[in-house]
């Protein structure tokens, strides 16, 4: 069976088991070949590590232990305003495309994700999510396992990690293995094709 399918929300983690920086460098590396809109990449993640840095995240994600026992977790935010002159994914597009090729897709991009608010919290979320499901497929790839957490103080984290502007923090993802002296309960059943999808 493919390793995917044994991806699990791991409640507890091996405190004793590190996280070496070079797999997670891997990880994230190949998670980031994630699609987003017109390529621009709307995210930014602060991976949480040192002992002082995982107690004040703690105290703003509902006392989670998983915070506390997991190598790292990685607060994963999205820019609000990514669609701006200032991304370099605009250099790329007049590179490889010309001047009217990029102002074109610039010109889409401003209306689709930033004419409203909603639309702005939808381009950071949305795009940022497709982020976040890579990084828990390519690190259970790659042997490690997993936690999204979205129960969480969002503003408290973006004073307390300095994330500023219209960056917003999406969620919350642990990393780590899990605890072989804990009891992980069976795998709820998902929902699969037949009652998935309606073909029209």
């Amino acid at each position: 069976m493919n390793r995917i399918f044994e991806r699990r929300s791991i409640n507890f983690f091996d405190p004793a088991r590190e996280l070496e920086d070079s797999l997670l460098k891997e990880i994230i590396d190949l998670a980031a070949n994630a699609p987003s809109a017109f390529n621009l990449q709307p995210w930014d993640i602060i991976a949480v590590k040192s002992d002082e840095a995982k107690k004040k995240l703690h105290g703003l994600a509902n006392q989670q232990p998983k915070i506390l026992e997991a190598p790292v977790t990685l607060i994963l935010s999205g820019d609000r305003s990514a669609y701006g002159d200032d991304n370099p994914q605009w250099s790329f597009m007049r590179e490889n495309y010309g001047n009217d090729g990029a102002e074109r897709a610039k010109g889409a991009a401003s209306f689709l994700y930033g004419s409203t608010e909603e639309r702005k919290i939808k381009f950071a979320e949305s795009n940022t999510g497709l982020l976040a499901m890579s990084i828990m497929y390519a690190a259970k790839s790659l042997g490690v396992d997993s936690h999204p957490m979205s129960g969480i103080d969002f503003e408290g984290i973006k004073t307390q990690f300095g994330l500023e502007g219209e960056k917003e923090v999406v969620m919350l993802i642990a990393l780590g293995y899990f605890d072989e002296e804990k009891v992980l309960h069976s795998s709820a059943p998902r929902r699969r094709f037949e009652s998935l999808v309606k073909i029209a």
